[in-house]
């Protein structure tokens, strides 16, 4: 807020001679070069009431008076609602005004005029500065994922700060997503509410590394999906998590990503593969089996096996752990003969994500001698009320055919010819059924956790009636049994 309050002629008076055009001009330019925040203040004293920028990402940048904000805003998304405001582009934002109503015209809009370029001359000033500062963040991200976290620590200047929260997004158009979400952050390397957020380009993507003092306030989120929403990315998150684990984090949100869409553009990692029956299970039988067949697995095993089921391949997780196809491949068959199963197989693919979700913690009970199988889940654990009520709940609105040609494409990798070629329908039949299930259930099949719940789903509400065999006819060349 400016520290000057003039009510004279050289303020907001009548007049419109050359002195007092050069006096408004004068002051305007001098609060200019302190900064964005005293020239907003200084233009709301000239015109005698409220000035505003907002930004159609961040909302309110700087107002004056701070209780404008909401109505500045609104105001520049909705100018027809507001006709006694002033605006004017300003940096990539909305330069709003709402004058005193005796104040003539043509000095309220003398005062629009001269703030929105001097914004104008501060923002290409920042933005000749903003391309040091962006190759600066994504230096400091390269050094974060690679585990170099005192070197970022020791960078920024805001101490204690000890987790992460953090972002992958993908998208159409990344440069110009990266130039709005940066001015709508405006990231500081001395931290901002106890918090600092890193934004750059890595590898083609938009990564975001909010870093905080293990919670963060969700202000950077609300900026992510705004722009996500304007910009048509999708994104994963995953945190907070420990500095020390970033790339873990990295992983996992590339692998969330693969769950996004345009109905849910921000997937958290920790949303994805089966966490709401894993928490209907009986504890006792569920985590004494998770335990049993997790036991062969390090921690690096199982972080490689979730993010290879939630991502759907190996060259996908490959990708979201920085590793070649070829290692992540090799690594897998390893794990598929310690666990003595067949990690392309569905059911031992929704098993497997089961097992991961489980609260495997030793509870002081020894593990059992014989080590269980993935194929099998102890006996009766979806046949309880709550298994049974999700299960229902998510497939149970299926028509008969439906249900038996999505569970057989499910146990064929969800490959349309075999599976077509077993319910002796054609390629393109199927197709279309299987846009039917998605409409009707609600869900993406593309996503690999998604399958594997809905696979889990079909197993505990199965019917005599699901087999191809038995599969509905309605007659007609495409239905007719080869």
């Amino acid at each position: 807020m400016s520290s000057t309050c003039t009510t004279g002629s050289d303020a907001a008076g009548p007049g419109d001679s050359r002195t007092v055009r050069e006096a408004v001009a004068d002051r305007l330019l001098r609060a200019a070069t302190r900064s964005g925040a005293q020239l907003v203040s200084e233009a709301a004293v000239l015109v005698q009431g409220a000035a505003v920028l907002a930004d159609p990402i961040a909302g309110a940048v700087y107002s004056t008076p701070a209780t404008a904000a909401a109505d500045g805003v609104h105001a520049a998304a909705h100018p027809q609602d507001h006709p006694h405001h002033v605006q004017r582009p300003a940096a990539g934002a909305v330069l709003v005004l709402h004058p005193a109503p005796t104040l003539p015209a043509e000095h309220v809009g003398l005062v629009a005029t001269t703030t929105a370029a001097l914004l104008e001359v501060r923002g290409q000033r920042a933005a000749e500065l903003r391309a040091e500062q962006m190759r600066l963040h994504a230096t400091l991200l390269r050094l974060l994922l690679a585990g170099h976290t005192a070197s970022v620590t020791n960078t920024v200047r805001a101490g204690g700060l000890t987790h992460v929260t953090l972002y992958r997004l993908t998208g159409p158009d990344i440069p110009t997503a990266h130039q709005v979400l940066w001015r709508a952050v405006r990231p500081s390397l001395a931290g901002h509410g106890g918090a600092c957020a890193l934004i750059g380009e890595v590898d083609g993507e938009l990564l975001v590394a909010e870093l905080h003092h293990g919670s963060d306030d969700g202000r950077v989120l609300r900026l992510v999906s705004r722009v996500s929403e304007r910009h048509d990315l999708l994104a994963g998150l995953a945190g907070p998590l420990p500095l020390a684990e970033t790339p873990t984090a990295h992983a996992d949100a590339a692998a969330a990503r693969h769950s996004a869409t345009p109905a849910h553009r921000i997937v958290p990692a920790d949303a994805v593969g089966t966490p709401q029956l894993a928490r209907l299970l009986p504890p006792g039988p569920y985590t004494a089996w998770a335990r049993s067949v997790l036991s062969p697995l390090t921690p690096e095993h199982r972080h490689l096996l979730l993010v290879r089921l939630r991502t759907g391949s190996a060259p996908r997780a490959a990708t979201a752990l920085g590793l070649s196809p070829g290692t992540v491949r090799t690594r897998l068959r390893d794990l598929a003969a310690l666990l003595g199963a067949d990690l392309d197989d569905i059911t031992v693919q929704a098993h497997l994500l089961l097992a991961l979700r489980a609260p495997t913690r030793s509870d002081g009970r020894p593990e059992s001698e014989v080590q269980a199988r993935l194929e099998t889940l102890p006996g009766g654990i979806l046949d309880t009320d709550a298994a049974r009520t999700w299960a229902v709940g998510l497939v149970g609105g299926l028509e008969p055919h439906l249900r038996i040609a999505l569970a057989c494409w499910l146990r064929h990798h969800a490959r349309t010819a075999p599976a077509a070629t077993e319910l002796h329908v054609h390629r393109t039949t199927l197709t279309a059924w299987l846009t039917r299930c998605a409409e009707r259930l609600g869900q993406n099949l593309a996503d690999a956790a998604v399958r594997a719940e809905l696979h889990l789903a079909l197993e505990a509400t199965a019917k005599d009636g699901d087999d191809p065999r038995d599969l509905p006819r309605r007659g007609g060349r495409t239905y007719r049994r080869l």
